[in-house]
């Protein structure tokens, strides 16, 4: 097993649902273009690898979104959905090399099937959970041949192209990396055939570790490797009791009949990972410690990712680690509300690990002083010598 020596952290924008409280309006934050550039540009200052916008009906459009905030940011990258079923190959092909162009090659390409049938009618996908996934293996087949340059004519069971090609070209190449999370038997099979990074929700350590190896050796299959990422949500804070009390302050105005029917709702997808994610906890809040450290209270009410990591800086920093040792190169972070939690993080967590891209150091401040408080803005209070 191929162990990697340093990692890579991105933050999330959340386009919908930042809250102080989970499941409830009190607390609720407008999630605005003005807030989600605050967050953007906290991100980028604080030296994260780049940023995750959600995808989904519940979500503000995310290429739009990553658009406005491309030219507000300098360094942070923007991991953008592509949906196949819902764009042709050769539009989002376009798309995806225009958004690299004007963001100088930040784009990164999360690969979403989508495993929620209702919301999939809502959008004129009526095809079952393993159509999809041919739809998109043969998608992704069309939309990396366009992006390496090739023109593609293409006739196969759901796409027909012809004379299909881009004529701007992406900065990345051959194309921005693609990251794709699916923990089915046929989303496995289109991660080992087309992506570079396969996703896992975040369960515990062990069968994260079996997903890794398993998704190694079929790639390997293929001819292929995979580099690996993991989807969390974090809550750190400078004493670990303080972390585990923010953590039931998070669930503190939860009642039993919003946990219902947030687990109704979930159980109706046909998403094997929300599935794993929900079995986590069952609905219940009375064993949310699934594993040290990681709290399944988020999946309560919340879809997808649905789990923290919780404790003061050096044990955040040594589950993470733990994750790293298994072959995790890339941790896509979270925390309510997003522009505390990205500096909280950011400050106290962030400088110990071993990252893979650079990060501002206080002693590269450029205003040294002097320091303390001025009187009246103009005057600094004399030094007296000690009696």
């Amino acid at each position: 097993m191929t162990t990697p020596e340093k990692i890579n952290v991105l933050w999330f924008i959340p386009t919908h649902g930042d809250s102080r409280y989970l499941g409830t309006s009190e607390g609720g934050r407008q999630v605005d273009l003005p807030y989600l550039t605050q967050v953007a540009k906290a991100a980028d200052a604080l030296g994260y690898y780049g940023a995750l916008l959600p995808t989904g009906r519940s979500c503000e459009d995310s290429w739009i979104v990553a658009s406005a905030l491309a030219t507000q940011t300098e360094r942070l990258r923007f991991l953008v959905a592509v949906r196949p079923g819902l764009q042709s190959p050769t539009l989002a092909a376009r798309m995806t090399a225009t958004l690299d162009r004007i963001s100088n090659g930040r784009l990164l390409v999360n690969v979403v099937t989508g495993g929620n049938p209702e919301e999939n009618a809502g959008d004129g996908i009526h095809t079952s959970h393993a159509e999809r996934y041919e739809v998109t293996d043969e998608f992704l087949t069309i939309y990396r041949a366009l992006l390496r340059g090739e023109t593609v004519d293409h006739k196969g069971k759901h796409f027909e192209i012809s004379d299909g090609r881009i004529l701007y070209p992406p900065v990345q190449q051959p194309y921005p990396a693609l990251y794709f999370g699916g923990s089915s038997v046929e989303g496995q099979a289109v991660a080992a055939h087309h992506v570079d990074k396969y996703l896992t929700w975040g369960e515990p350590p062990a069968p994260v570790a079996e997903k890794v190896i398993q998704m190694r050796a079929l790639a390997e299959a293929q001819g292929r490797t995979l580099t690996f990422g993991i989807r969390l949500h974090v809550i750190v804070r400078e004493t670990t009791a303080e972390a585990w009390a923010a953590a039931d302050r998070l669930i503190s105005r939860l009642d039993d009949a919003t946990i219902a029917k947030a687990q109704q709702v979930f159980a109706r997808m046909d998403s094997v990972g929300q599935s794993r994610m929900s079995a986590l906890h069952g609905g219940k809040r009375d064993k949310l410690e699934i594993s040290p450290n990681l709290w399944a209270g988020v999946g309560l009410v919340r879809g997808g990712a649905g789990t923290a990591l919780v404790g003061n800086p050096d044990t955040v920093a040594e589950r993470i680690d733990e994750y790293r040792r298994i072959g995790i190169d890339t941790f896509i972070f979270s925390g309510y509300p997003h522009l505390e939690e990205a500096y909280t993080f950011g400050e106290l967590v962030l400088p110990k690990l071993p990252l893979n891209h650079p990060i501002p150091r206080g002693d590269l401040q450029a205003n040294r002083g002097p320091f303390g408080e001025t009187v009246a803005g103009d005057h600094r209070p004399k030094r007296q010598a000690a009696e």
